[in-house]
């Protein structure tokens, strides 16, 4: 968790009225005064009032909630010879793991001084370990994907009986990922809505996702953010119209220029992914490759080389570009324009952030031009294309790859499993 430099509002953490343990961490981290989410949002959270919150990654939504769910253990102890294992009082639940991850991170922060115990069961790691603590350790904070929580739920290792507050992070992820069913269970075992708070936040609220939130919260207020990243002030965008059999040469030699210092390229199926991280390494970039796929141990050593800049570009899909939280990001590349222009809006957000500027590089080929009007409108501007200089579209330094493969896959993704053309493995 970064603190933004820019103070961008009035309401100071120190005007909440918050436990002194909880304002210290805050102080340390460096917050002072609140994201216009925080302001928005914890008046009436901390008053424990349901909240449906629009606002995406980036704004200061994590904190928000995590203050709440803090302040209220701080406010409401439970004596240790009455709590038990396995039985959490907060439930925070995120569709990746990397989001979960990030969560999991950003309480353990808030919580240095509160002494409260952060456990995350997630996907892709640990099972036994994740067993244990459950069965052996007094868990405060509980963070969660749906996928490996159903799994501790069904062998009894986590009860959900005693939760004051639970959380719903990025639920149109959730509801786009197929994990409703899975989270409809999990809340039938969590305490009656009416004898808990619930906080709901997403990105965007379809009528499938405010008919969610209407079943899960009670007399819910509803506060909605204009995201940052929408407006695009920080974020210079270009659009490069470009033949598919330019966007290697175009990407590689930007890659070169000195301003580029870490870079996310993003492509819309997990195949297009790998090719792209083996052509970049075969003209010598330091390159990486962030999907599903990749094991979660792995994952977590990219992160944290990129973080760290021994790593210069992550190649990386929607999914799992959503858990990239990394400040100082200049770039990011869209390979392929993605369908949706919500996935758009995340991308780009990946740079600009912390208060800095960032850029974004899109490459339009035949197959993906499509995407830009609806992008255009959603964003509510018209984007800046030009044809790549010169020097853009100079020989790469090694011969491109050359691949042999069946009948040729459209390059926009579309597939029978909807966006990407796989489903996403389960968490």
């Amino acid at each position: 968790m970064t603190a933004d430099p820019k103070p961008t509002g009035d309401l100071r953490f120190s005007d909440l009225n918050l436990d002194k343990r909880l304002l210290d961490a805050i102080s340390k981290i460096g917050f002072e005064y609140c994201t216009p989410i925080q302001a928005e949002t914890l008046p009436w959270t901390l008053a424990c009032e349901d909240l449906i919150g629009q606002a995406q990654t980036g704004t200061g939504k994590t904190a928000a909630f995590l203050i709440t769910a803090i302040q209220t253990l701080l406010e409401t102890p439970v004596d240790e010879k009455d709590r038990f294992a396995s039985e959490p009082r907060v439930l925070a639940l995120a569709p990746t793991r990397e989001l979960a991850m990030q969560i999991a991170k950003d309480a353990e922060q808030l919580c240095q001084y509160t002494g409260h115990n952060v456990v995350t069961v997630v996907g892709g790691m640990n099972y036994d370990k994740q067993r244990e603590q459950l069965q052996n350790e007094i868990v405060d904070i509980l963070v969660a994907t749906p996928g490996r929580l159903i799994d501790f739920l069904g062998s009894q290792d986590v009860f959900l009986d005693q939760i004051d507050i639970l959380i719903l992070d990025e639920a149109d992820r959730m509801l786009d990922m197929g994990f409703i069913p899975d989270v409809k269970r999990i809340i039938r075992k969590c305490t009656g809505k009416e004898d808990r708070q619930t906080l709901l936040f997403s990105a965007t609220f379809n009528q499938d996702v405010l008919n969610l939130a209407s079943m899960w919260t009670q007399n819910a207020e509803f506060v909605e953010i204009e995201p940052e990243q929408k407006t695009a002030e920080r974020v210079e965008q270009t659009v490069y119209l470009v033949s598919d059999d330019d966007k290697l040469p175009v990407l590689v030699n930007y890659l070169k220029r000195p301003e580029v210092e870490k870079a996310i390229v993003f492509a819309n199926r997990r195949d297009q992914c790998r090719d792209l991280e083996e052509d970049l390494k075969n003209q010598g970039v330091k390159v990486s490759l962030m999907s599903g796929e990749i094991a979660q141990n792995k994952r977590l050593k990219t992160l944290d080389q990129f973080k760290k800049g021994q790593i210069q570009v992550l190649v990386a899909t929607d999914v799992a570009g959503r858990g990239i939280h990394v400040n100082g990001v200049t770039h990011v590349f869209n390979y392929n324009l993605p369908e949706n222009a919500e996935d758009y809006v995340h991308r780009i957000g990946r740079t600009g952030r912390a208060g800095k500027t960032g850029v974004s590089v899109s490459f339009a080929g035949e197959d993906d031009s499509f995407a830009l009007p609806e992008i255009e409108k959603y964003i509510s501007q018209k984007l800046k294309t030009a044809v790549p200089d010169e020097d853009l579209m100079a020989t790469m330094d090694n011969p491109p790859i050359t691949r042999k493969r069946g009948g040729r896959r459209p390059q926009s993704g579309r597939g029978p499993a909807g966006r990407g053309g796989s489903r996403p493995r389960r968490n």
